[in-house]
């Protein structure tokens, strides 16, 4: 192989030596021996991220793409280079070039291979777990003489399982690699989901609220960890918002398969929400036995012997490794099938500098879950009946999807996570307090209205899962960070399943003065985590100007401050 070198006019465009046109996405680039022969980068550019494509300034697609990163000085490229413990290392090569064009083809092609099947996964995971909100509408409590505070308990016990497997699943998943964890964690609880065909009362059914909640606990960080091997951090936002657009998928779906299934009722003598459970258990037991085939360990390793040839060319490899490492160096620092020693876990339960967002996760969501919760059972209450209830569901989760993909999309614009996070608290507390002043002389309609409005919120929890993984900065630390924040989440969502309550029902006066309060506290929770990422940046900003070069080479050469310790690190808010 040779080396090609690229050179780039002061306008950013690029033409590479010696090679045809037609041949430059075949060609090979090896590394220098000198560093006098360091092909040159790509023009700088801002990232913004459009629903479907790149927008702001027009590129030559032919044009270098290769941005500059640590790889280029030779003084922190040995800091930064990879082990060869790594698994993708064979592929690392700092002096490797590559065109805007070639880097968009990959980017769909992974798109298509991971991202797709991560999609179906995720929509499994939620057909499981929202499906008893359908088997609301048809009598489900009544079958098993549960009430409105048995149907909390089991929510409650469901999250405390889910938080409870949250860190033992992604540390089990890092230990063994999400291609073999993930979809095992998919058979187990499929078989416990089709298993509650056979409820008979209030112990089986808190029995399976803690099996559902324990295995499936772990799978959303699982995935996100997946994922952050094939994409940069500037892409997983966006994709993570299509990731959880499956939450919604399945609520569409689910709503559509419930109507048909429900009618099932008195078949074989069993009620229609049994046969519910059965079918979908039966349905993730098959993409379940299909991820094991579907999930490649990473980039480099997708040749199997059911898939000879693989997915991707070696030049593709080599793009899609070095421009995920150039853009963040620490995803070498452990391969995919290192696990966590107890220290590091340790170390990164300390980093306090993380807690603002384990915080936020723990309430943002509040104000909002009860009402989504209890959505079908409280249209239910309004005299709907088992199909229109499930039918009217439906608005408010088409209107969710497109709140959510706004809301992403202006978290790029506005490059701001708190102040585009905050804005489901001022979404929620007015239709909260509308919420409030509604009696049983209130048109159901009208009631049917604000609810959806309040269940369509923008759904800004990728947009943190995101945030909390840019500001932890390494794979390890944000292996046990995604779970953590995670747990949090989890632990908000028992709260909120208890805030409405048997002895408040219908109108849950009570319950909506509480969610009132909360959002309102959250609101001043979003501002106080905003000044303190400032100040802690600030800080940093005026120690990092005082030094000299050759102290920050010092710096970056002996210091004992890791990751987001680091005084060049800055935090995202």
């Amino acid at each position: 192989m040779s080396t090609v070198l690229a050179r780039v006019d002061p306008q950013g465009r690029s033409a590479l030596d010696d090679v045809d046109p037609d041949q430059k996405d075949l060609q090979d680039f090896s590394p220098s021996s000198s560093t006098a022969d360091i092909p040159a980068l790509g023009a700088p550019f801002e990232y913004k991220r459009s629903f479907f494509s790149w927008v702001g300034e027009k590129r030559d697609l032919d044009a270098i793409a290769t941005q500059a990163s640590v790889f280029d000085d030779p003084l922190t490229l040995e800091t930064y280079r990879p082990p060869k413990e790594y698994e993708n290392s064979h592929r690392f090569d700092p002096n490797a070039r590559w065109t805007w064009r070639e880097e968009a083809r990959i980017v769909r092609k992974i798109d298509w291979r991971i991202m797709v099947w991560a999609f179906i996964m995720f929509f499994s995971l939620d057909l499981d777990r929202s499906n008893i909100s359908q088997a609301n509408t048809d009598n489900f409590l009544e079958d098993l003489n549960l009430t409105t505070d048995d149907f909390n308990l089991g929510n409650t016990l469901f999250k405390l399982c889910f938080l409870s497997a949250e860190l033992p699943s992604q540390l089990l998943s890092k230990r063994v690699g999400p291609d073999m964890w993930i979809p095992s964690q998919m058979v187990l609880w499929s078989f416990v989901s089709a298993g509650q065909f056979w409820l008979k009362g209030r112990g089986s059914f808190l029995a399976t609220r803690c099996l559902l909640g324990f295995m499936q606990g772990g799978f959303i960080p699982d995935v996100i960890l997946y994922l952050s091997y094939f994409y940069t951090k500037n892409e997983l936002p966006i994709r993570l918002a299509y990731f959880w657009i499956s939450n919604y998928m399945s609520h569409i779906i689910g709503a559509f398969i419930a109507t048909g299934i429900l009618r099932m009722r008195g078949v074989g003598g069993h009620a229609g929400w049994r046969y519910l459970f059965l079918i979908e258990g039966i349905l993730t037991l098959l993409v379940g036995l299909l991820s094991f085939v579907l999930m490649p360990p990473g980039p480099t390793q997708t040749k199997a012997w059911y898939r000879p040839k693989g997915w991707f060319t070696d030049r593709e490899e080599t793009i899609m490794v070095n421009r995920v490492l150039r853009d963040d160096p620490s995803k070498s620092d452990m391969h995919n099938r290192e696990g966590l020693q107890i220290k590091k876990i340790w170390q990164v339960i300390r980093d306090w500098r993380i807690w603002p967002i384990y915080i936020l996760g723990l309430v943002h969501l509040i104000p909002v879950s009860p009402p989504q919760t209890y959505l079908t059972l409280s249209l239910r209450n309004l005299g709907f009946d088992t199909t229109q209830a499930n039918l009217l569901s439906i608005p408010s989760t088409v209107l969710g999807i497109i709140t959510l993909l706004i809301f992403c999309y202006l978290s790029e614009i506005a490059d701001s996570r708190v102040g585009i996070c905050v804005l489901l608290q001022f979404w929620a507390l007015p239709l909260l307090i509308a919420l409030y002043t509604f009696d049983e002389t209130t048109s159901q309609w009208v009631y049917f209205a604000v609810v959806t409005l309040i269940t369509a919120f923008p759904y800004i929890h990728p947009l943190q899962v995101a945030w909390a993984s840019t500001n932890s900065y390494s794979v390890g630390t944000r292996t046990v960070s995604a779970s953590l924040y995670n747990m949090f989440v989890q632990t908000g969502g028992i709260i909120s399943s208890n805030i409405y309550r048997n002895d408040d029902k219908p109108l849950y006066k009570r319950g909506n003065r509480i969610l009132i309060g909360i959002c309102v506290g959250n609101i001043f929770i979003y501002l106080l985590t905003y000044l303190f990422y400032r100040t802690v940046n600030q800080r940093r900003e005026r120690i990092w100007d005082a030094m000299t070069p050759k102290e920050r080479q010092e710096y970056l050469d002996t210091a004992k401050d890791t990751g987001n310790q680091r005084l060049n690190f800055r935090f995202s808010y």
